[in-house]
């Protein structure tokens, strides 16, 4: 009796799925397809291997090989499963958040919102930088001062206006950027094999070498993190329901390869003390392997693949206020889009304006910080995934995880245990700033309901994902 009752309500929940529309969008815009969703997802979780050096210097060849070995297994398949199921299930604009919003209502839809926002933001600031440490090796005007500081803006503003062109060209964009700038890394990795010295691998650091564990996890997870960021795009995306596990499963593969193979075949190839391999490393060890030629196409890489990671990030916080904003969660502003290119030229703007302040911290600090507030929307997710499959299990879910609920707390409990190891080694820098963002999107929470309430300013009702109205103040 139970199973013929829950029927009905499985397609009452799978029409309103396939119906629900942002109420914001007055023309119909070009989605996404496959090939350009596999790379906005690779720039969105990884981007090239740059970036990855630290990781050595904090602890040595053999774990940083070990690290990138094993940590695929415990956290990116999980979380790319996760978005998977996830984001089948409910493809709209808004991703997490909405998730979030059905499993334990708007409040924690708002707040995952919030802490999501910041750490993608935070993340996106990294990239102008980690550019420039690449640049400067080029052209030494670029390593302090104005000049600095003048690129690092020029550099956002004109990622920002790239994204203000649609989604459709920065997926294309990514294709392009991905398959150039992965090429040097290949040709150095062909060039280093035969200078391979295996018992490189296996090498531990030097004696006495103090390890910073800090940097290392920290390293190992801002570059294999952000798998469901893509999620906010769904709304975006063409047959989200088949395409979405396809290119998570592409993505996955890319860029274990994107990081090993130049990893290993570095580690292996060049003799170096571990205290040198700090960002902007590969470009020269691309000079001790080859040559400054091959240096300059590994920097020139670089410069690319920051691109793509910009693009990438920029376009899932910007679509994640677009789905806060059919959520009524926002006001119907931040979803308008530009009658040019049908782009959410408010999200863009403030996005930007973030960024460009955040760009001029440390990078060890950005980094951690970004690292610590994913952590906590991340144990927010885990949790909404467990909820929602006890809360909905009759819900279709065209990708479905394979396993039972004991299954699947199981799958979650070894990742969310490193999101409290993350947290738990934080700097106390890092601690006051992601405690003042927890605070805000609280403090956010209750000011948008005032403003809903005295009409201030005009709200959606909430696009409809289950059958009960859980997304709306009122």
């Amino acid at each position: 009796m139970a199973a013929a009752e829950a029927k009905p309500e499985s397609m009452a929940v799978s029409s309103q799925i396939s119906t629900a529309t942002p109420t914001t969008t007055t023309k119909s815009s070009k989605k996404l397809t496959l090939i350009p969703l596999i790379f906005i997802i690779y720039f969105a979780v990884a981007g090239g291997p740059s970036g990855a050096e630290p990781a050595v210097k904090a602890a040595g060849p053999l774990l940083t090989i070990l690290g990138f070995l094993i940590f695929p297994f415990i956290w990116c398949i999980t979380e790319a499963l996760v978005t998977a199921e996830l984001s089948t299930a409910f493809p709209g604009n808004g991703g997490f958040v909405i998730w979030a919003d059905q499993a334990f209502g708007p409040f924690w839809g708002s707040l995952m919102g919030t802490l999501k926002f910041f750490s993608v933001v935070a993340n996106i600031a990294a990239f102008p930088v980690m550019c420039m440490d690449y640049l400067d090796k080029l052209f030494s005007v670029f390593s302090s001062g104005l000049p600095r500081k003048l690129a690092l803006l020029g550099f956002t503003l004109l990622c920002s206006f790239l994204n203000f062109t649609g989604l459709v060209i920065v997926g294309y964009t990514a294709v392009v950027v991905g398959v150039i700038s992965l090429f040097p890394f290949l040709l150095m990795s062909l060039i280093s094999v035969p200078k391979i010295h295996p018992l490189r691998w296996v090498s531990l650091g030097n004696k006495g070498m103090n390890r910073d564990w800090n940097l290392y996890f920290n390293t190992l997870f801002w570059n294999l993190n952000f798998w469901d960021s893509v999620s906010t795009l769904a709304g975006e995306v063409e047959n989200p329901q088949k395409t979405f596990p396809q290119a998570l499963f592409c993505a996955v593969i890319l860029t274990c390869f994107a990081y090993l193979v130049p990893i290993l075949t570095t580690i292996g190839a060049v003799s170096v003390d571990e205290s040198e391999w700090v960002s902007g490393f590969f470009a020269n060890a691309a000079a001790m392997v080859s040559g400054k030629w091959l240096q300059i196409m590994v920097e020139i890489s670089v410069v690319l693949s920051s691109i793509g990671l910009f693009e990438a990030q920029l376009s899932s916080c910007v679509y994640q206020l677009v789905g806060m904003a059919d959520l009524g969660f926002l006001p119907q502003f931040f979803a308008v889009r530009s009658k040019w290119f049908d782009t959410p030229w408010v999200g863009i703007l403030l996005a930007t304006v973030i960024t460009v302040a955040a760009s001029f911290m440390d990078f060890t600090d950005i980094v951690a910080s970004a690292n610590f507030l994913y952590s906590l929307g991340m144990l927010l997710e885990f949790a909404a995934f467990l909820w929602l499959r006890r809360k909905l299990p009759a819900l279709r879910r065209p990708y479905r995880v394979p396993m039972r609920l004991p299954g699947l707390i199981i799958l979650c409990l070894v990742p969310s245990g490193f999101l409290i190891l993350i947290m738990a080694i934080a700097t106390k820098i890092v601690f006051l700033f992601c405690g003042m963002v927890t605070v805000f999107g609280i403090g956010l929470y209750f000011l948008m309901k005032f403003c809903q309430k005295n009409r201030w300013f005009k709200f959606s009702h909430g696009t409809q994902y289950c059958e009960q109205p859980m997304t709306t103040y009122s």
